[in-house]
């Protein structure tokens, strides 16, 4: 058959583009779960499909409202903008999206997606492949003296050896007479201790709280005040008689300068990096590198993405093969999440490769 010259350069171009669109999805929690800012109910996130020659990639930008740096008026502009010039290839729509990390995640999960040998395999390692597991820590949510203790309960029955411990909704001394009962059961050598204030402590008062805490051999707290209080949280970080580590912190902090300045200014002992918050993988390894310069330690942890956002930062985080508890056991808190191969057990994320996903492409 003969062609226009035209007609065929265009039918060359087609046969190569990528077709992207993207779809809107609500997360139900099965138990509301307390915060220092609020109790959580529902968890909106968005999704970008791919498909070019009959292959699909699917990528999950986990937008947190009121604490992403891209919880805006016109994300879902961004999302059909990016969706639109999906052939400019990813690196131009990762420079042009700066201040959208979430949908800066998401297309970078897309596009692994879409290469992967299958749409759920970002990563190949020895954890998709079902050889090995990624130790996690358990996640105790604010609530109720007894809703806590019962938490407690249940993630130390299920192989735990790591708690990570909500705090700062409720009275301050119930929460340090709960670490005190874990304490006089467990040993630090054999119950890990974490705590996350997200940002509840007033920076006149933190010091002396953060002194109360180390009474009870924590590994270290997270976000004690508010992000944004530099010189409070740099002079915290000098003093404080337990390890800090910087979550929100590193929220709106795009460029690589501006990273550096942070951590040097700060100095703290940890960060947290949270891929749908910090730019993915882009922008969890800009940090890893500043911080390992520094001798500030880090981990990975999910900010509360469907199981198919769990399945690519987990995959990811065993790839830096970190010695420490990551915090990447929330695929469990929603009561329509996907059916995926991840599985907790005995305090691990493992990859169970018998399971199928029932997320539709």
């Amino acid at each position: 058959m003969f062609l226009l010259p035209e007609l065929k350069k265009y039918l060359t171009i087609f046969d190569y583009m990528i077709l992207a669109t993207y779809y809107k999805y609500i997360l139900n929690f099965k138990t509301p779960s307390g915060t220092s800012r609020g109790v959580l109910t529902t968890k909106e996130t968005w999704f970008i499909h791919l498909e070019e020659h009959g292959k699909k990639g699917v990528g999950e930008c986990g937008v947190f409202r009121g604490l992403s740096a891209d919880d805006k008026p016109d994300y879902e502009e961004k999302l059909q903008w990016a969706c639109n010039n999906i052939n400019l290839g990813l690196e131009a729509l990762l420079a042009e999206l700066i201040s959208f990390p979430s949908i800066q995640f998401g297309l970078e999960m897309a596009f692994k997606s879409l290469a992967g040998v299958t749409p759920f395999t970002v990563f190949s390692s020895k954890f998709t492949s079902g050889e090995d597991a990624i130790p996690i820590n358990g996640l105790i949510w604010m609530g109720s003296e007894s809703f806590m203790k019962s938490q407690i309960k249940d993630k130390l029955a299920a192989g735990f050896n790591c708690i990570k411990m909500k705090i700062g909704a409720i009275d301050f001394q119930t929460e340090v007479d709960l670490l005190k009962s874990i304490r006089n059961e467990f040993s630090a050598s054999e119950i890990e201790l974490r705590v996350d204030a997200n940002g509840a402590f007033k920076p006149e008062e933190a010091l002396e709280k953060l002194k109360i805490l180390s009474d009870f051999d924590l590994h270290s707290i997270e976000q004690p005040i508010k992000a944004g209080q530099i010189e409070a949280m740099s002079s915290l970080c000098e003093f404080t008689p337990l390890p800090i580590a910087l979550d929100e912190e590193l929220i709106g902090i795009f460029h690589q300068t501006d990273k550096k300045e942070l951590l040097n200014q700060i100095n703290p002992q940890y960060i947290i990096l949270k891929p749908s918050l910090i730019g993915g993988f882009k922008g969890s390894n800009s940090w890893i590198s500043i911080a390992e310069n520094k001798n500030i330690g880090w981990w990975i942890t999910s900010a509360l993405e469907s199981n198919v956002g769990l399945n690519a930062i987990a995959q990811y985080t065993y790839t830096l093969q970190s010695t420490l508890p990551q915090g990447l056991g929330t695929g469990g808190l929603f009561t329509n999440n996907f059916d995926s191969p991840l599985e907790v057990k005995n305090g691990t994320l493992q990859y169970d490769i018998n399971t199928n996903w029932n997320y539709n492409l």
